[in-house]
């Protein structure tokens, strides 16, 4: 099976290929440059696997949450390419992309992923290693203040992801004495949604693109000039 993934849901732009097997990944963190990037990386790593685009099997892609401009841009593009070749999507969460790259490196921990969602919040997913090392979601994504951030009952975790660097001192009260090892600054990466699309692609859950839709989590996009304020000063504090 030949699969491309993309994700451009963080300042992290990435694509990656798996050809019967192997992965090949572009991956740069160039934040308001993935719509000039995303398309060459297609390209590049369809050269080096000397792999025609048509004999792509599914389209895999961060449906977010994240950035609403480049959730958007993962979608569009998967959807755009989907159509053309006449191959399904696999929507997949950015989050539990954060959270695979993490179980990997330290398989056995449930994991809390946590993207800067920007005023004043972060997008949070709590996740644990199936028997595969693939994550399982414990709940729903949420999008909340970090002082509300729960952890499940497990003692221990691994945290990784944006939200941990920007509000880190809001964080610690809930997560401190619970986590083992020190988070984790990683964006979310395509070659990550890869492991967790064979789940997907075994089972059959691939979507017709015109389901190839990005997940916000929430509605509102612009701040007002105080909550631009409060953002920067628990950005300071964090």
């Amino acid at each position: 099976m030949n699969l491309l993934a993309i994700d451009t849901s963080t300042e992290a732009c990435s694509a990656a290929l798996w050809v019967d097997g192997r992965i090949l990944e572009r991956f740069e963190v160039a934040p308001r440059k993935h719509a000039e990037l995303l398309l060459p990386m297609i390209d590049e790593l369809l050269l080096e696997a000397e792999l025609p685009r048509s004999a792509l099997d599914a389209i895999v892609f961060g449906r977010g949450p994240g950035s609403f401009t480049g959730v958007r841009l993962a979608a569009s593009v998967a959807q755009g390419l989907a159509f053309g070749l006449g191959i399904p999507v696999i929507p997949l969460s950015s989050l539990a992309a954060l959270a695979q790259a993490e179980a990997d490196e330290h398989p056995g921990l449930p994991i809390a992923a946590m993207i800067d969602a920007r005023m004043g919040e972060i997008y949070l997913g709590l996740y644990k290693p199936d028997a595969e090392g693939l994550v399982v979601a414990l709940n729903a994504e949420r999008v909340l203040p970090p002082e509300q951030v729960q952890l499940g009952t497990e003692a221990q975790w691994r945290a990784v992801g944006s939200g941990w660097q920007t509000y880190g001192k809001a964080l610690s009260g809930e997560l401190g004495s619970r986590l083992q090892g020190q988070p984790q600054p990683r964006y979310p990466r395509a070659a990550a949604l890869l492991k967790l699309a064979q789940r997907e692609a075994r089972s059959s859950r691939w979507q017709t693109p015109e389901h190839a839709q990005p997940l916000y989590l929430r509605d509102k996009v612009a701040l007002t000039v105080s909550e631009r304020l409060e953002q920067r000063r628990l950005a300071a504090v964090g």
